[in-house]
């Protein structure tokens, strides 16, 4: 089993879906995890479920579109923990309309969490990774991002820019010991699906060579792998993890 013991993880949008599991999957090999989202309800009860199991976790409700915000979390992380090895850029959201119905702040809303929130964290992310000479960033791409889907013009954007930011910082940071890479995930069974038709979901399992959609779990051990001394000669790439959908 691969070991993060003694490791702090940075988990952005971990109180749901990949996140969550993400989460739990380091912390379950010994990372000490915490969580920035804004669901600050659930992220209790997730907190106060894995403190009583012993596990070192802590939240905070950030929100990762302001610049301000996220440079005092990650200062305050910093103070508790005294280091950061691994940054989950996690969080996104969407906001679906073909090009003709999607408003202006459907837009914004989100490139303003999926991009701009990326950039935000990354940049204070590495700035701590810069000083220690060590650690990974690894950002939420999608399948989408690479192949575009209708009527996801916003998400689509947010995502291709992702893989633009991984490819870009992998070469900036290399140098000092600072690894950088993307997870496009297919369709995975999130509560980000449950507005998808169920005969969509239908076709697209049909058309997936797996003959179903994604778990979870994986998408968080493409993370593991990722963050893991296995993984110590890659940077800048984009793993798929599709089920096939898009070979």
């Amino acid at each position: 089993m691969i070991d993060f013991k003694n490791n702090v993880v940075l988990i952005t949008g971990g109180a749901g879906g990949i996140g969550q599991e993400t989460a739990q999957q380091f912390i379950d090999r010994g990372a000490k995890v915490e969580i920035w989202d804004m669901a600050e309800e659930a992220a209790k009860e997730l907190m106060e479920s894995w403190k009583t199991e012993g596990y070192e976790v802590h939240f905070e409700k950030v929100d990762v579109t302001s610049y301000d915000a996220v440079q005092q979390a990650m200062s305050g992380l910093h103070e508790r923990w005294g280091r950061l090895d691994v940054l989950v850029n996690n969080a996104g959201i969407t906001r679906d309309a073909t090009l003709k119905k999607m408003s202006a702040d459907e837009w914004q809303q989100v490139m303003d969490v999926n991009l701009n929130g990326v950039f935000y964290c990354g940049k204070a992310a590495a700035e701590l990774m810069r000083e220690q000479e060590s650690g990974v960033i690894l950002n939420a791409s999608s399948v989408v991002g690479l192949y575009g889907n209708f009527g996801q013009s916003n998400y689509v954007a947010t995502k291709s820019g992702v893989v633009g930011l991984t490819k870009t910082w992998a070469r900036e940071l290399g140098r000092k010991g600072i690894r950088v890479n993307a997870v496009a995930p297919g369709f995975i069974e999130t509560p980000m699906v449950d507005t998808v038709p169920e005969k969509v979901l239908n076709k697209l399992k049909e058309q997936t060579p797996l003959g179903r959609l994604g778990k979870p779990k994986d998408i968080a051990a493409a993370y593991l792998f990722l963050a893991s001394d296995q993984a110590e000669y890659i940077t800048g790439t984009v793993i798929q993890v599709d089920g096939g959908l898009v070979v």
